[in-house]
């Protein structure tokens, strides 16, 4: 895994002024050496767009982890890309409308976690590289925004 500056945690754009959150499908699909679309594309995107690891993320994939000293090399590679909190006040209870208003469409989020992360990359306005099918609902119903 390779990275780029840290930066400032509250999600700066570099240069290009795009920001992508990377989701943990795609980071366990990485350490799992599955070539699929989504981790083609975080390789080509390593040089040229500022890319977040939302601290729900670290957790997601760390607890995959097969032991300790395997934890501590997931971590030391993911904490070369910007860290960022994805839950406070205002994202809670943005994702609780969110999740209310799809449920009023008969939709049911199974994941808090990808809750939370689409609404945060929405508010944000971030784009999401994932390869997760429950982001799908926020693509279509809110303009999540896809890397």
């Amino acid at each position: 895994m390779g990275g780029r500056s840290r930066g400032d945690a509250t999600g700066a754009t570099d240069s290009t002024g795009i920001v992508i959150v990377v989701d943990s499908s795609v980071w366990i699909a990485l350490l799992r050496g599955r070539e699929i679309s989504a981790t083609a594309k975080l390789r080509a995107l390593a040089a040229s767009e500022e890319q977040l690891v939302g601290d729900l993320i670290l957790l997601e994939v760390l607890q995959g982890a097969r032991d300790e000293a395997h934890a501590s090399r997931i971590e030391a590679a993911l904490r070369r890309y910007v860290m960022v909190s994805l839950l406070g006040d205002e994202i809670a209870t943005r994702a609780a409308a969110l999740y209310r208003e799809l449920r009023s469409f008969g939709i049911t989020v199974r994941k808090t976690a990808d809750l939370i992360i689409a609404t945060y990359c929405i508010e944000h306005g971030h784009q999401l590289l994932h390869e997760d099918r429950d982001f799908v609902p926020f693509v279509k119903h809110f303009g999540l925004r896809v890397a």
